[in-house]
């Protein structure tokens, strides 16, 4: 028995899921506004991704949106190959902080646009990765899940950043009295 929705519950979907999309925007871009330019350059962990390295992954992973749910071609095909094909190579050349800070925010001005120009129905039309014969047997392929999608994969690398070092030490003492855990970051 499948289930129809009415175009309120469509709507309300459609705006869970984008505010679920804003909520990762605006923690990554408040992640690369913490720190000096230098800090993003050095490894989460040993032998683990630089930030620098997640923010130009999150760009080309974020740019296959673009055709996948119809809005054009990719706005930055010349990162894939660095930050999608290849893993993170600190003695590589990379695009400056500042050079990605500006692709995330001309990249998230225009799916903004595109996602503020679709009618709650059409987030539930096949995204372009689909046939429309595959699209009629299996219609969760659509571009509400690939926002879903995207949006768990920044949210996965959302927690990896959040890993990164702090600068200060953290007190928990939640519950008990004259217990403090420090932990340093």
């Amino acid at each position: 028995m499948q289930t129809q929705l009415t175009p309120q519950t469509d709507a309300l979907l459609a705006g869970g899921f984008i505010n679920a999309w804003h909520t990762q925007v605006k923690g990554i871009t408040a992640f690369f506004e913490k720190y000096t330019d230098a800090d993003y350059l050095k490894p989460i962990a040993p032998n683990r991704n630089r930030p620098i390295y997640i923010l130009g992954h999150l760009i080309a992973a974020n740019d296959v949106l673009m055709p996948l749910l119809g809005f054009g071609q990719k706005l930055f095909p010349e990162l894939e190959e660095q930050f999608i094909t290849n893993a993170d190579n600190p003695h590589a050349a990379m695009p400056s902080l500042l050079e990605l800070r500006q692709k995330w925010e001309t990249q998230q001005g225009i799916l903004n646009k595109h996602f503020n120009s679709l009618e709650p129905q059409q987030w539930l039309e096949r995204h372009t990765a689909v046939s429309e014969a595959a699209f009629a047997a299996e219609p969760h392929r659509n571009r509400l899940t690939a926002l879903l999608a995207r949006t768990a994969h920044m949210s996965y690398h959302l927690g990896q950043l959040n890993l990164f070092p702090e600068k200060k030490r953290l007190k928990y003492n939640p519950f008990h009295s004259g217990i403090s855990l420090n932990f340093a970051f």
